[in-house]
């Protein structure tokens, strides 16, 4: 496979080439493109913002108060709130060009058949398109397998908190390297709907050995609606009807190996900080140091999870590309595991 060029590119470190265009790499972002791509969302001028505030009631009682006491008042309560939030981060990537390179834009390398063309014609506009291609992978990657940072200094970096990592915090399941089975299934929705999940959009993604082995399961299954499809965010994906709720099934290559994850992607949105004057998501030229285009695309983007009894995750799971632990584990739901800042 070809290898990437660090610093500028010229000449004899970008060579032109004929023929179509190719690459094995996953350029599709399906969770991204579900919640509003990188023109959707919301915007914010923090970059600490605000997912959601979360309350409590305590568990219900049937009261027992008689007349003579109802004569007083009761004592006074309240119900407490708790301010949840994530942060965004910086995306950043720079373009440089020789003038030299883009001046010989007719010097193919390689077969050079009669009659062809250099692919692509411009170098610089294709290596702009590129980054940004590599800006929304990293963010469809970021967004669900993030780890949360908060920077407390400037060179300390904001790192926004993913699906995953949410879902650790809320109802989550490790299967300890077992098969994923129907069984686990039931028990993990079940887990999401005594969490208090509202199940309002709801897709479960995965990667393809996961993929294979959910639609092997409901193929078997007498009793249960098998998949067919339907359109999220633009997005064509299987879709399943569970004892609680509709939920679409989409392969996901950006999903770690032996895992999957159910998102009410309503709740989910990518959250854009904007610089005064240049915009949200931008590219603009850098200084000139010499004979070259030099070029930045910018941006600060975080995700909008909502609260974490919305989603679940399994972890764990048999799959020939993933290492995993040995002792399966009981589901763990908000209540018994929650995440301050999720």
């Amino acid at each position: 496979m070809p290898n990437g060029v660090t610093g500028t590119g010229n000449t004899f470190n970008l060579p032109n080439f004929a023929g179509e265009l190719f690459t094995a790499s996953p350029t599709r972002t399906p969770f991204l493109s579900m919640i509003g791509g990188l023109s959707g969302g919301r915007k914010t001028d923090n970059d600490r913002f605000i997912t959601g505030q979360l309350y409590e009631f305590p568990e219900p009682i049937q009261p027992e108060i008689s007349e003579q006491a109802s004569e007083t008042a009761p004592t006074p309560t309240a119900i407490t709130r708790e301010q949840k939030y994530n942060v965004t981060q910086i995306f950043h990537e720079t373009i440089s060009i020789t003038y030299a390179k883009q001046a010989n834009r007719g010097k193919l390398s390689g077969l050079i058949p009669a009659g062809a063309q250099a692919n692509p014609t411009s170098e610089l506009d294709w290596q702009i398109a590129r980054r940004l291609e590599k800006i929304a992978r990293d963010v469809e990657h970021t967004f669900l397998n993030g780890t949360y940072a908060e920077a407390d200094a400037v060179n300390k970096a904001n790192k926004t908190r993913g699906m995953m990592e949410l879902c650790s915090t809320g109802t989550h399941i490790d299967a300890g390297g077992a098969d994923l089975s129907i069984d686990l299934l039931k028990q993990f929705f079940k887990a999401m709907a005594d969490a208090g999940a509202f199940f309002g959009n709801m897709v479960l993604f995965c990667g393809s050995e996961q993929k294979q082995r959910i639609t092997s399961l409901y193929e078997k299954q007498v009793g249960y609606n098998q998949p067919q499809t339907r359109t999220v965010g633009g997005m064509n994906i299987q879709k399943l009807e569970t004892d609680f709720f509709e939920m679409g099934i989409c392969y996901n290559p950006f999903m770690k190996p032996g895992s999957l994850g159910l998102f009410d992607v309503s709740a989910c949105a990518p959250v854009f900080q904007d610089v005064p004057g240049k915009g949200v998501l931008f590219l603009e030229d850098l200084a000139k140091i010499g004979a070259s285009d030099r070029k930045q695309i910018y941006g600060e983007i975080g995700l909008d999870h909502g609260p974490a009894f919305l989603h679940g995750s399994i972890t764990g799971l048999k799959d020939s590309a993933a290492t995993t632990p040995t002792t399966p584990t009981t589901p763990t739901t908000p209540s018994e595991n929650q995440d301050g800042n999720g």
